[in-house]
């Protein structure tokens, strides 16, 4: 009988069906966004058991969640009579955690070891460096624990990694004594499941060999996102005498992860290495309407040295790609809400509907638009704004600045970051104010010796942000907090902690908007931090109120990077900007273009039916107004395949970068607005200002005014004061001196 008869395949399309049906040999499959990578996996399992030719015992499956794995058991379940409990299905952290406890002593390790998750990890290190008198603040436990990671996942333990610099070696040693703790305490990491499950298989030839013997059929999902010791790991198990077959099934278009260590690199050495004689393509989408399948193709089209795909669909052209260009990000949030409102009165599902960004940053002004409006929402695969943990510092400290006898603040931020002051301390604190019947901060003063003097210091630092904030306008006065407070210094520390920095920076941005939304009177601040007050409230109602219960219908927020593997009715994609998306520290840079052009693929792919994209002339994007051109990812899309729902500038990103408007600065792209173009010297601006006029600020001193836009509530000016650097402030906040 012809396999395409067969049950099994009857439901698949011609392309899966000789995926699905391949002989037993190596297999790469090409399987875009949409056309059903998992049926052909499941499909593939449940062919190869009723064949005959190998049991479930024969077949190991690899996965990158947990989700997918109990996705692909409960479908085989379903498809086969058999029994399929024999197979190995999880992820490469799962897997080997069953290969380790099987082989424990031949690994080094005791029978019950335990495995650290990443906060457990980040945990054992600090330990390890308080244990060792190491300065946290030379060897920032975040950065070490990447550091860490980092050389496991590229198979090296600490005397195979290269030390260039005095530094380097410090954090290699460091790497070792971590090694050796972890051995003490009878504990792993992930990374070190990996790299020691390898190590086993490579230097055990009796337990290589069994597994080699066993697993005839290895399948791999998303195979674009494997790092440089899982493909190692797979080519070792699949090294046998005959060797195993690899069905690998992934999509360079949506290798996105680099910043993870995903090599995208290892589909085009897999192909090489182990002369895959046919690589077979699932075009075939079944998501996604025409318009936004041929605008994903021509975007993706643009990058080199793809292995080359191109979507289609039986299910028509559909509606066309809905494109707005706002004036400033608060009006493109208020499009987006009133098109999400208009989705709903037509019968859409708020949960059918996702607003995605390129910046976890960004959704503070779409959150606020969306509380504004009492619009149920849900930030999926993270936290609201105002829940985030640094944001909830810098809170912390500006409650203490409205407040001081605030509790719940105190004890938040009262070592962090960290000055010192222990747990012990902080108890005896504690004591004193339940005996004085007194708040923490009010209570210092009767403790004597080391806790005394610590949160002595830590008082001071409270009175002196209450002084030297009581004349700032809110704005400049969030800013000061995050610089004095240290915040700013502590998560520049950290490697990762670009995104919390970002954060930082927008909250003083919903400062500036929250005052100009309240218009209220500059000097009620200046007298009592009545609008500090204001504003604390505002954030607790928005971080508070309108959450999406489980199972409440609600608006979906994300980045891109999280909406992988989701799909949606109706997507808004917004801030299509130069520098926003693709991301100016991409821009210089040709593989990090490359691999925000497959973010991009990965946003437009999400859509089913609706796609709505948008963008701002101007943004302001942590704590700076930036005015940068629309991303020419919005020029790689055809004009046949758009609505625009603004009239449509005719100038292209390439006129607009030659006519000054994108200006990367001596090798990399600055997040600066370029200047807009400023008014003649001789034009007065609001409180009798002019364009060359030397002023006096309160924060940052004298300067000198060379340029300025907008007006009324919306006039700002652009300051030059030299060592404290070029500033745009609002003349409605800014309280400006001329000299």
């Amino acid at each position: 009988m012809p396999a395409t008869s067969s049950p099994l395949v009857a439901h698949l399309n011609e392309a899966q069906q000789r995926a699905v049906t391949l002989p037993a040999q190596h297999a790469l499959i090409l399987a875009g966004a949409g056309s059903g990578k998992t049926r052909v996996l499941t499909t593939r399992i449940a062919w190869l058991l009723s064949q005959g030719d190998c049991s479930p015992a024969n077949i190991l499956a690899v996965t990158f969640t947990n989700k997918a794995a109990k996705e692909m058991v409960a479908r085989l379940t379903a498809m086969l009579p058999i029994n399929t409990r024999g197979m190995w299905i999880g992820t490469f952290h799962g897997l080997c955690n069953r290969l380790l406890r099987a082989h424990h002593r031949d690994a080094g390790l005791p029978q019950l070891f335990q495995i650290l998750d990443s906060a457990d990890q980040l945990a054992a290190i600090k330990r390890l460096l308080k244990t060792l008198n190491i300065d946290d603040e030379k060897f920032p436990p975040r950065e070490l624990q990447h550091f860490i990671n980092a050389q496991k996942e590229a198979g090296l333990r600490p005397e195979a990694v290269e030390a260039w610099d005095d530094y380097t070696k410090r954090r290699v040693e460091l790497y070792r004594e971590y090694e050796a703790q972890c051995q003490r305490e009878s504990v792993v990491d992930f990374a070190e499941l990996l790299l020691r499950c390898y190590e086993l298989l490579e230097r055990n030839e009796p337990v290589r060999r069994h597994y080699q013997g066993r697993f005839r059929h290895i399948l791999v999902d998303e195979f674009q996102d494997t790092n440089v010791l899982q493909y190692r790991w797979l080519k070792l198990l699949a090294g046998g005498e005959p060797p195993a077959s690899l069905f690998c099934v992934g999509d360079d278009d949506q290798s996105i992860y680099a910043f993870r260590g995903a090599e995208v690199g290892n589909m085009r050495d897999f192909e090489r290495e182990f002369h895959i004689q046919e690589v077979i393509r699932l075009e075939q989408n079944y998501r996604s309407h025409g318009n936004i399948l041929d605008a994903a193709n021509a975007i993706i089209r643009n990058n080199a040295g793809r292995l080359g795909k191109n979507l289609w669909t039986e299910s028509g052209a559909g509606e066309p790609i809905r494109i707005f260009e706002a004036f400033e990000d608060k009006d493109e949030a208020r499009w987006i809400v009133d098109e999400v409102q208009q989705l709903v009165r037509e019968g859409a599902l708020r949960a059918d509907i996702a607003l995605l960004y390129r910046s976890n940053a960004q959704s503070r002004v779409l959150e606020h638009a969306l509380f504004s409006a009492g619009i149920p929402y849900r930030v999926y695969g993270g936290l609201r704004f105002f829940e985030r943990q640094e944001i909830k510092h810098a809170l912390a400290y500006l409650r203490l600045i409205a407040n001081p006898d605030d509790d719940t603040a105190f004890a938040r931020v009262v070592n962090f970051p960290t000055r010192g002051i222990g747990a012990r301390s902080v108890e005896a604190l504690q004591e004193a104010a339940r005996t004085w019947n007194t708040s923490l901060y009010a209570a210092v003063p009767h403790l004597s010796g080391k806790p005394g003097t610590s949160l002595g210091h830590f008082v001071r630092l409270v009175e002196n942000l209450r002084r030297d904030t009581a004349k700032l306008q809110l704005p400049e006065l969030v800013d000061h907090v995050l610089d004095a407070s240290g915040l700013r210094a502590h998560y520049q520390a950290e490697r990762e902690g670009r995104e919390r920095l970002e954060n930082l920076d927008e909250l003083i941005a919903a400062a500036a908007n929250f005052v100009a939304e309240a218009q209220a009177d500059t000097d009620a601040l200046a007298a009592d931090h009545a609008l500090l007050a204001d504003f604390l409230a505002h954030a607790s109602l928005e971080a508070g109120e309108h959450q999406a219960d489980q199972g409440m219908d609600a608006v979906q927020l994300m980045t891109v990077h999280a909406a992988k593997g989701l799909e949606f009715d109706a997507v808004f994609l917004s801030g299509l900007e130069e520098g926003l998306f693709p991301h100016e520290n991409s821009i210089q840079d040709p593989d990090g273009l490359e691999e925000e052009r497959r973010l991009m693929y990965v946003a437009v792919t999400r859509a089913r039916k609706r796609l709505y994209i948008s963008f701002a002339q101007s943004r302001m994007l942590h704590g700076q107004t930036r005015y940068h051109p629309r991303s020419r990812f919005l020029e790689e899309i055809p004009e046949g395949l758009t609505r625009w729902l603004t009239p449509q500038h005719p100038r292209s990103f390439a006129q607009e970068s030659s006519r000054g408007f994108y200006q990367p600065p001596r090798g990399a792209f600055s997040s600066r607005a370029a200047t807009p173009p400023a008014p003649k010297s001789t034009q007065e601006l609001p409180g009798g200002l002019r364009i060359g006029q030397l002023v006096a600020h309160a924060r940052f001193g004298k300067g000198v005014i060379i340029a300025a836009e907008g007006s009324g509530s919306d006039a700002r000016v652009q300051i030059n004061f030299g060592d404290a650097g070029v500033k745009w402030l609002l003349l409605g906040v800014a309280k400006l001196e001329p000299c």
